[in-house]
């Protein structure tokens, strides 16, 4: 039997702009290495990789960021500065809804979850709000993510300009529906659900940490006598928290993200490579390896993990504004 919790239900559309904003703004400062991740998960521009002759995981690392500052470099010199922007606005028309209603709705059923469990909030509810937030936040914007990314990996340099087909994002939109239909636009949902691992774990690790963290410094203020009230995370532990949540999840989730993008890349002469999950999965495997399944992973990590950083970190601080300015709540 559900009991109701004693503090008052969270305002949806506070957490829904305090995640809008925060998206915006992480987008915006990482969206360079948001292209190179997804052109380094594309098949289109795996063909020219050079691969890592050492098993030193140090040195591999090492060998992938100059990879990654290099494809920045060549992005910009072949195809300009604004290049290296290429798609943020349908990625920024993704973003702002999908952390909007990633967070609205996570904050909801976190509040409504925990009434099933005495009130309490605890990881199972943590995970299972966060798998219904990744759900409906997927469902919703999938159309918005297939156009940025078919946009990404449209080159600008000169010797690929004749591979281009959409001269913007409403137009490769309209091209997708009138050549592959309503499903067309929907293309990677199926392993966008099988990605829900990571958003899942990444709130499940941030809730952990910032618990932990939470309850040493109360524990430091009750030692010297002084209220826990007010106790809360400064900026620092705000992004060194985020950070080590989307570091351990994107890494444990990672080969969702290549099989999505191959799954929503542009059809070659007419023709679609990657049709299915299992058929994109077991295709990769069969022609490139396994470590396919991580290209791209290093620049990849090297933008969610500041980017998640940014993003709670902005809405940590909109929460804490809102909740400073909003009206004291009535007692029953």
């Amino acid at each position: 039997m559900s009991k109701k919790p004693s503090k008052p239900a969270p305002s949806f559309w506070l957490h829904f702009m305090a995640g809008g904003i925060g998206g915006t703004v992480g987008a915006a400062v990482t969206c360079p290495l948001e292209v190179v991740k997804t052109r380094l998960q594309s098949s289109l521009y795996r063909a020219g990789e050079t691969p890592v002759g050492t098993r030193n995981p140090l040195a591999a690392a090492w060998h992938h960021v100059r990879g990654v500052v290099g494809l920045l470099r060549t992005i910009q010199q072949k195809e300009g500065f604004r290049a290296l922007w290429k798609g943020l606005g349908p990625n920024l028309i993704g973003v702002v809804p999908a952390r909007a209603i990633n967070f609205s709705v996570y904050s909801q059923c976190k509040y409504h979850y925990a009434a099933f469990n005495g009130g309490t909030e605890n990881s199972v509810v943590h995970m299972f709000s966060a798998a219904t937030a990744s759900m409906t936040t997927s469902i919703v914007t999938n159309p918005i993510w297939l156009v940025k990314t078919r946009m990404q990996l449209q080159s600008e340099d000169p010797a690929r300009r004749s591979l281009q087909r959409y001269r913007n994002s409403f137009h490769c939109a309209y091209m997708v529906v009138k050549e592959e239909g309503i499903r067309g636009l929907y293309r990677g949902l199926s392993a966008s659900f099988l990605g829900m691992a990571e958003p899942t774990l990444q709130f499940v690790m941030y809730e952990y940490f910032k618990k932990s963290v939470l309850d040493r410094k109360r524990a430091a203020a009750e030692r010297k006598g002084r209220s826990t009230e007010d106790v809360s995370l400064d900026w620092l532990q705000t992004f060194g928290v985020a950070a080590a949540a989307k570091l351990i999840a994107a890494v444990v989730a990672y080969p969702h993200e290549v099989i999505r993008t191959r799954m929503r890349q542009t059809p070659v002469a007419g023709q679609l490579k990657y049709t299915g999950l299992m058929q994109t999965a077991s295709l990769i495997l069969r022609e490139e390896g396994p470590a396919a399944l991580y290209g791209g992973m290093t620049a990849h990590l090297m933008r969610v993990v500041p980017n998640a950083a940014i993003l709670f970190f902005c809405y940590e601080t909109v929460i804490a504004v809102g909740a400073r300015m909003a009206p004291p709540q009535k007692r029953a």
